[in-house]
C-alpha cells in the first residue's frame, strides 16, 4: 500500500497538530487526482493513500459538489475539472483572465467553427487554460491543462515574440543550439525561430504549419495587458485541409478582434 502522506513530509509531520486534518487529506487527494488524468475510483484512491474508503468517498463527493472534480459515467472514476486552473490563472487587477476570455472565445469558435484555445506560458511551456471545441464533425483539440513546447505551437510563438530580449535569452539558455524536432516543419534552429518571432511582431499573428502535430494548422494572436506585455494568446486550430496556409492571413484579423475584446474586458 502506498501512503501519499509519506510523500508530503511537512503535511504528515503536522497532521495531528492541524485543526483540520481532513483539509490536508483533501489536498492529498487533489494531488493524487492531478497525477492520474484518466481518473481514479474511490477504492483506488483509498488504496493509494491509505485513507478509509468512507473518508475518501466523502471528500470526493464534496469535490464533485463544489466543481473541482467530476465522476465519469463509464467507469465511475473521478477526474479533476479545470476549476483549480481558473482559480489560479492569471489576473489583471481583480479580473480573471479565463472569465474575461470566455465570451470572446465562444464567439470566435462560433465564427470559425473550429476549436479555439486560451493559452498562457507556465514554467517555460505553453499551457492550455481554456478550450472551446469546434462545431465541425471532425475536430482537433487538446485538453485544458495540457502543456506543450512554446516554440512548436502558434500561441506559444505569439507569446515568445513579445518577450523582452533578456527574458527570451533566459528561455533559450540551456536549450542548446537545436530544439527538439516533432515534425518535418518544426523550427529546431535557434536562428530560424528568432527570425520567425521577428516576423510575428511585424504581422501581429503567429502560425503553426504542422510544427507540433502532423496535419494540424493553427493561427494565434497575443493578448496584452495594459503595459503591452503578453499575458496569454488565443488560437484557432484545425486540420490543414480546412485551414490551408493561404487562409492564415484571412483568419488572423478575426483572432485579433477576439483578443481585443478580451483586452477590453481585462481593463474594465
Amino acid at each position: 500500500m502506498i501512503n501519499l502522506l509519506e510523500s508530503l513530509p511537512s503535511a504528515a509531520a503536522t497532521m495531528d497538530d492541524m485543526p483540520s486534518p481532513t483539509g490536508a487529506k483533501t489536498l492529498v487527494l487533489l494531488d493524487l487526482l492531478s497525477r492520474h488524468g484518466e481518473g481514479l475510483t474511490a477504492a483506488e484512491a483509498a488504496r493509494r493513500t491509505g485513507f478509509t474508503q468512507n473518508l475518501v468517498f466523502r471528500i470526493l463527493k464534496t469535490l464533485v459538489q463544489m466543481g473541482y472534480a467530476t465522476q465519469r459515467e463509464d467507469n465511475k472514476s473521478y477526474v479533476l475539472t479545470n476549476r483549480l486552473l481558473q482559480l489560479s490563472g492569471p489576473r489583471t487587477g481583480e479580473r480573471s483572465l479565463v472569465f474575461c476570455a470566455h465570451e470572446a472565445l465562444r464567439r470566435l469558435r462560433d465564427e470559425t467553427g473550429e476549436t479555439v484555445q486560451l493559452v498562457i506560458e507556465a514554467e517555460g511551456k505553453a499551457l492550455v487554460l481554456e478550450q472551446f471545441r469546434g462545431t465541425q464533425a471532425l475536430q482537433v483539440c487538446g485538453e485544458v491543462g495540457m502543456r506543450v513546447p512554446l516554440y512548436s505551437c502558434a500561441p506559444g510563438k505569439a507569446i515568445l515574440a513579445h518577450w523582452g530580449e533578456a527574458r527570451l535569452a533566459e528561455w533559450f539558455r540551456g536549450r542548446g543550439k537545436h530544439l527538439k524536432r516533432f515534425t518535418a516543419t518544426t523550427l529546431t534552429r535557434r536562428e530560424d525561430l528568432v527570425q520567425e518571432l521577428a516576423r510575428i511582431r511585424i504581422t501581429g499573428y503567429a502560425t503553426d504549419r504542422a510544427e507540433g502535430v502532423e496535419g494540424i494548422h493553427c493561427v494565434a494572436v497575443p493578448v496584452f495587458d495594459e503595459y503591452r506585455q503578453p499575458v496569454a494568446a488565443i488560437t484557432v486550430m484545425a486540420p490543414l485541409t480546412r485551414l490551408p496556409e493561404e487562409d492564415f492571413a484571412r483568419l488572423a484579423p478575426t483572432c485579433r478582434e477576439a483578443a481585443d475584446r478580451i483586452e477590453r474586458k481585462l481593463r474594465q
